[in-house]
């Protein structure tokens, strides 16, 4: 594109909401998400919802015959879907995109190993502006992981990549899991470091959370091979001290918020809990059918981390827990449920998410959701899977998957779930998209009066779905 048509990108103008506002007000409406709905089948990525207002589901171990607490019985649903009800007017930005958007994963796409991948932090500049067509363009983050509260997930991810991040356009692995705390009352949450989980948890409002250490605490036999340090005891609960014995301990849910640090004792604690009668602590069922319900915050088998290769993930540990179950129980199933990457019900919470903050941070219609959303992820399983099935189900939304080489993703192999373009980075994914769009806008006329110097053969090549200028040859897998 021609440098001497490049505009100069006008400066800001000013809103009457600033983004901590409305973070504000966004994690006050997100404690009361909406209904879910279980779905027990992997397999089956839609929500049982036809709208993008649906709400949050989980995914289910496909069990004939499994398992399953009766708790989950429980026709009665959680608090119906309270979205953000305060008026926003801000002044509508004339120089962010309005008809297209990206949503990002973290881990492997803009963060390695607690380290920005060096491309992130250009791509989100290009994203606030700094490209060849002076335009912002809104997005949001949505993770798997997980294990601090959003806040400060936010606080470590606007460090990490030069930018604010609000937790008005993020959402973690256990965010829906807040849903839960006016249904259960002891819980056990699993995962994570130190206490960080328990305080999370006892932030969305469950009233009575332990964890792995304080039943550790009470009976060091419970995995004969751990022991606790001085400062995991010490940070510990003392299960004892509220009279009587551990086995007066009713679990009535487990909780995986984040991945473990111990596999092993977490592995034996949730086995025991899971073959336990109703859940009450070091009891062990006839029928193996008495267990309370198992959750897990998300199904990735494999993560990108520092290390040269992928690491196993709290998907691995799901796995485990369903595996051992069986061998250990007579061959009986058990049924665990799952939130997150790939259901379809997380990207149309995640619709959700950005009609608000398209509506508060840059003034935009909320109602209107934006024609086209690209999600940038590096996990063939979970990103492109879920981003694919959301396209598949939209009504209004072209949901366009991107898939780059810097995380889970090997270079060189094809992968079952296929992304609509591979590219090397995120910055070639942000750029991909942005210029897709400009192309879209120069094919039909609507510039804006920025006028893209589109010649015959950049104009067969929209007419046939491809990029001008910037794909040369058709397929997902074509290099840009």
């Amino acid at each position: 594109m021609s440098s001497s048509l490049t505009p100069q990108r006008p400066g800001m103008h000013a809103r009457q909401i600033s983004s901590s506002s409305f973070a504000e007000e966004f994690n006050a409406a997100r404690s009361k998400l909406g209904d879910l709905t279980f779905d027990d089948s992997d397999t089956e990525l839609g929500s049982g919802s036809d709208s993008a207002g649906g709400s949050p589901s989980l995914s289910s171990s496909d069990t004939e015959g499994a398992c399953c607490s009766p708790a989950l019985s429980d026709n009665t649903p959680p608090s119906p879907v309270s979205p953000i009800t305060t008026p926003l007017t801000p002044i509508t930005d004339p120089d962010v995109a309005d008809n297209f958007a990206f949503a990002f994963d973290i881990d492997g796409v803009l963060i390695r190993g607690g380290r920005p991948i060096p491309e992130a932090i250009e791509a989100m500049k290009v994203l606030n502006g700094e490209n060849e067509f002076g335009i912002k363009v809104p997005y949001i983050f949505l993770t798997n992981g997980g294990g601090k509260f959003e806040k400060e997930r936010c606080e470590d991810l606007s460090q990490q990549l030069e930018i604010e991040v609000s937790p008005g356009q993020f959402i973690c692995g256990h965010t829906p899991m807040r849903e839960f705390a006016d249904r259960y009352g002891t819980v056990l949450v699993v995962g994570g470091e130190g206490e960080t989980c328990r305080a999370v948890a006892e932030g969305y409002g469950f009233r009575d959370v332990i964890t792995p250490g304080d039943i550790l605490k009470a009976n060091a036999a419970t995995a004969p091979f751990r022991k606790l340090t001085e400062s995991e005891r010490s940070a510990s609960r003392d299960l004892l001290a509220r009279g009587g014995r551990l086995s007066d301990i009713v679990v009535e849910a487990v909780f995986v918020f984040a991945d473990s640090r111990d596999w092993a004792s977490d592995l034996q604690i949730m086995l025991d809990i899971a073959q336990s009668r109703g859940g009450r602590l070091e009891t062990r069922s006839a029928t193996f059918t008495e267990g309370p319900p198992i959750y897990f915050s998300h199904n990735d088998v494999l993560w990108s981390s520092a290390h040269e290769h992928a690491r196993l993930g709290m998907g691995a540990l799901r796995k485990m827990v369903e595996t051992v179950f069986e061998d250990t129980s007579g061959g009986r199933r058990l049924r665990t449920h799952a939130f997150g990457k790939p259901q379809v019900s997380t990207f149309e919470f995640a619709t959700r998410l950005l009609q608000q903050w398209r509506a508060a941070q840059h003034g935009l219609a909320e109602s209107e959701p934006p024609a086209t959303v690209y999600f940038v992820g590096d996990t063939p399983e979970s990103d492109i899977r879920g981003t694919n099935a959301m396209n598949d189900k939209s009504r209004h939304t072209e949901w366009y998957s991107l898939l780059v080489k810097t995380g889970v993703y090997q270079a060189g192999t094809e992968p079952k779930y296929k992304p609509r373009k591979l590219v090397d980075t995120v910055l070639d994914a942000v750029n991909h998209g942005i210029r897709r769009e400009m192309a879209k806008l120069g094919s039909c006329k609507k510039t804006g009066g920025r006028l893209l110097p589109l010649d015959d053969a950049a104009m067969k090549a929209i007419a046939e779905g491809r990029t001008p200028n910037f794909v040369t040859k058709a397929g997902p897998f074509s290099d840009p």
